[in-house]
């Protein structure tokens, strides 16, 4: 019964240490930040805020990658 707690030890060390890799948070960051753009500007549209439209979508969304990136950046230094 011991082995099994030596196990969940180590796996929650491992996840401690692991940084992740950038190319995959990035790109996770990306696909999130678009679906919750489109949200957005769709709640939006339909409140009369904000037209929705292609351009839109994507200037809320590279806001907030931006955004995102940059609290993350910040809260790991």
């Amino acid at each position: 019964m011991s082995d099994s707690d030596d196990d969940r030890a180590g796996f929650r060390d491992g996840l401690e240490s692991s940084e992740g890799d950038p190319r995959i948070l990035a790109i996770l960051n990306a696909v999130l930040s678009a679906a919750f753009a489109w949200l957005l500007v769709w709640g939006g549209s339909i409140i009369g805020m904000l037209e929705y439209g292609l351009t839109n979508v994507a200037l809320v969304a590279a806001g907030l990658f931006l955004f995102t990136f940059i609290m993350s950046r910040s809260s790991t230094s």
